[in-house]
């Protein structure tokens, strides 16, 4: 026996298992709470809101996205379809030996979000398109747990922030705890394109705001 095989199978015992593909299943599983508390942020939804949609009480649903408990098919499907996504994508479940991550764009409340990172945990990366000004949702200042921070690709971003109000043109980019009441739209009669990083509490993404 190899000393790799040996270090595999002390990780998998580790793990509470001996069993490789029950490791690699939890493994995947460990990476949905961070994903859906992602999804659920990058909407502006309270853990309430979601509640609603989904018939999953609010306690579960915080349950799930900190990781202390396991998903099932019965909590996940209602997820996937409040969110807009594949349940694939929910769980983040790669083509065997393909590493590309396939882009498929949510639709929802007005905005177009493109999912661009599949790893479990950590910072999750989406590319944002807000409607022109005007034809977004009326401004409702919304609050939830972690910092987010984003960079304008195209076009031009009216930020509030507590009670302060920024514009940010291409190139500029804004952290800011997420707990703070905020809002994000277009500034102008184009769509606006954000690439945005959303961190669970704690987890930044050391850059600093715009001083504009």
């Amino acid at each position: 026996m190899t000393r790799d095989v040996e270090r595999g199978r002390e990780r998998d015992v580790a793990r509470g298992t001996n069993n490789p593909a029950e490791a690699g299943a939890e493994d995947v599983l460990a990476g949905v709470g961070p994903r859906l508390r992602a999804l659920r942020q990058a909407r502006s939804a309270t853990l309430a809101a979601l509640a609603d949609e989904t018939g999953l009480t609010a306690s579960t649903l915080s349950r799930l996205e900190n990781g202390k408990l396991r998903p099932t098919l019965e909590q996940l499907l209602p997820l996937a379809r409040a969110h807009g996504v594949p349940l694939d994508d929910l769980v983040a479940a790669p083509p065997t030996g393909d590493p590309r991550v396939h882009l498929r764009p949510v639709r929802r409340a007005g905005l177009v979000m493109v999912p661009l990172t599949r790893r479990a945990g950590g910072i999750q990366a989406y590319k944002v398109i807000y409607p022109p000004a005007g034809r977004a949702p009326t401004l409702n200042l919304q609050t939830h747990e972690g910092y987010e921070w984003f960079y304008v690709l195209n076009g031009h971003v009216r930020f509030v922030l507590g009670e302060q109000e920024f514009q940010l043109g291409v190139g500029e980019a804004a952290e800011f705890d997420t707990g703070v009441p905020h809002w994000i739209g277009s500034a102008g009669s184009q769509p606006a394109e954000l690439l945005a990083l959303f961190g669970a509490q704690g987890e930044r993404a050391h850059l600093a705001p715009s001083g504009h």
